[in-house]
């Protein structure tokens, strides 16, 4: 009998989920557009009668016999998403089911985590005889490391014991990650006409910066995280075909270790 129950109730759960993640694929949440999956999610906690508290785009809530006394555990994962890739193949704003795999933009990163989360939660909200409290948010910015996302509403929660994050880990623990360091770059040239002599392209002087990047190492690795990681994500200069450009505009991702990460120690090595 308890064995059914449970049963029932998980897959109650399951199906929840499953068809509130159907409904964020729909929407387009990039990061600091997030206002209408923190209304659907908020809607969300209505329909079940949980309370919910809202800032900016970051929506949390707590179990119902929330004790001040006891220690608080978050579960924590975003409804923001990066951008579609060009190469898309299916549309990113349909949630398409294909083989037993649900297909759309943030169905992995991290709308699968977010509904997953949000249904252990549902799963204890009612247990009066928890060891622990139990907050859980929806925040917003985590693909940008934006300043309005998780770590803007942590003064609202109090102690917390420890977090458990929401990411596609592919089912395995993560106890660090990297942080990212974003640099917007510069090269600078001599602007001419195409079919004049000139040795001071930007945007090949940008490929000499980009090849650097690309090959150096910095001396020191972490132990857990491994080396840090530079990354060119971007390019853009001027769109006229027959015009050599007076700048060349590039974006690097550097993935840092976040105990030893200093970004000024990165940029003094860059620079």
């Amino acid at each position: 009998m308890e064995q059914s129950l449970q049963y029932s109730v998980v897959n109650t759960l399951y199906v929840k989920a499953l068809d509130l993640l159907k409904q964020l694929i729909q929407i387009k949440s990039f990061s600091k557009e997030e206002d209408k999956t923190a209304k659907l999610i908020g809607n969300f906690w209505e329909a079940n009668n949980i309370p919910y508290s809202r800032e900016q785009n970051n929506i949390w809530v707590t179990n119902r016999y929330f004790d001040v006394c006891k220690p608080t555990i978050l579960f924590n994962s975003h409804h923001d998403t990066v951008k579609p890739n060009l190469s898309y193949t299916n549309d990113p704003f349909k949630a398409i089911e294909r083989n037993g795999k649900l297909y759309g933009l943030g169905s992995n990163d991290a709308g699968g985590a977010l509904v997953s989360l949000i249904a252990t939660f549902l799963y204890f909200y009612y247990r009066s005889d928890l060891k622990y409290n139990i907050i859980m948010s929806a925040t917003a910015e985590e693909e940008i490391s934006g300043e309005n996302g998780v770590s803007s509403i942590l003064r609202h929660f109090g102690k917390l014991e420890f977090a458990i994050v929401g990411e596609p880990t592919d089912m395995k623990l993560a106890i660090a990650e990297k942080g990212l360091l974003v640099l917007d770059c510069v090269a600078k040239g001599t602007p001419s006409h195409a079919a004049h002599p000139n040795d001071d392209n930007a945007i090949y002087n940008a490929m000499e910066d980009i090849e650097w990047i690309k090959s150096y190492q910095f001396p020191k690795e972490s132990p857990w995280l491994g080396k840090v990681k530079m990354t060119a994500t971007s390019i853009t200069s001027e769109s006229v075909h027959n015009i050599v450009p007076d700048e060349c505009r590039f974006t690097i991702d550097l993935y840092q270790d976040p105990y030893g990460g200093i970004p000024h120690r990165y940029l003094r090595i860059v620079q």
